[in-house]
């Protein structure tokens, strides 16, 4: 199995990923939810077991606005089948007491509601774990880099190594992101800390799989020393193939099922982390490697070349 004569079609598969969901951040930017943003969540409980619809929900707030404190066009998800889950900009105490109020007396049906949870984040706080957030991932990178360079210096250009894993990590990045965006829009889905801890927890999975394949390419590398490195770099990668495939099919199958018959209020943080899972399998066999292999042919000098015409004899 040679998998590194078609990297360029690897790469083209990664490039069509990856740019619809860069398109969607451009159009729609990324939905943060209120962990960066600052704002309201407020989750009630029906005990009559039949929530509002969500425009009915959208319709009250707007209602209820103020210029002073404007909680306009919330953001409502249902959590199973009598609560709901309400995000809007910061309120005080006594405009989500009225809230209550009112959802209890136009969609009670003459029964309690109940408060499950409320939490406030303002709006300097959101920035700063924005902050954080990018600051979090920025670090990994440097960590893992470095971490990488290290670990490799017995082997030439190690370097390269630590490189080749941060690109095809930020490739897991870009389609994580890129996903969220996307289903964000149309599911009306948030970024919040969860989104963030599934990001960071891809990191991590895509690291550890890519330093595997390459840890063989190092071995190798010292046992086959004659062999041209492309040859050894896919010999070490089909190698591991099995390992890295059965190994994240497990954690997919595991995923896949949370996401099916797990709780709604955990269905995005499960998809996100199923498709970033995805994402860190193929970067690591059909990206990492090839990168490697372009850098040591140094291929890009000849990208925009045009091809030499075969000669013709008369």
């Amino acid at each position: 199995m040679n998998i590194i004569k078609y990297r360029y079609l690897y790469f083209a598969i990664s490039l069509l990923v990856i740019v619809p969901g860069l398109i969607a951040l451009i159009l729609w930017g990324l939905p943060l939810g209120i962990d960066f943003t600052g704002g309201s969540l407020l989750e009630v409980q029906f005990a009559s077991g039949q929530p509002p619809s969500i425009s009915n929900v959208a319709t009250l707030y707007n209602q209820l606005s103020t210029p002073q404190m404007d909680i306009s066009n919330p953001v409502v998800q249902p959590v199973g089948t009598d609560s709901l889950s309400i995000r809007s900009k910061e309120m005080d105490d006594t405009l989500k007491g009225a809230i209550v109020t009112a959802l209890q007396d136009q969609f009670g049906g003459g029964q309690a509601v109940t408060i499950t949870n409320f939490t406030q984040v303002s709006a300097v706080i959101g920035q700063e774990v924005a902050v954080r957030a990018a600051g979090a991932v920025a670090l990994a990178a440097i960590a893992i880099l470095i971490y990488i360079t290290i670990a490799f210096r017995g082997v030439q250009h190690a370097f390269r190594y630590g490189t080749a894993a941060i690109i095809a990590m930020l490739h897991d990045v870009l389609v994580v992101v890129g996903m969220e965006a996307i289903i964000g829009h149309f599911l009306g889905w948030q970024a919040d800390s969860l989104f963030l801890t599934a990001l960071l927890t891809v990191i991590g999975f895509s690291v550890h799989d890519t330093i595997v394949v390459f840890d063989r390419i190092r071995e190798n590398s010292n046992l086959y020393r004659r062999i041209g490195y492309e040859t050894v770099v896919n010999h070490s990668t089909v190698q591991t193939l099995d390992r890295s495939i059965n190994t994240q099919l497990t954690v997919m199958f595991t995923l896949l099922a949370l996401a099916l018959f797990g709780g709604t209020s955990i269905r995005h943080f499960v998809v996100i982390l199923l498709i970033g899972v995805f994402s860190g399998t193929y970067s690591s066999i059909f990206n990492a490697s090839p990168i490697l292999v372009v850098w040591e042919n140094k291929e890009w000098r000849t990208w925009f070349r045009r091809k030499p015409q075969p000669t013709t004899t008369q």
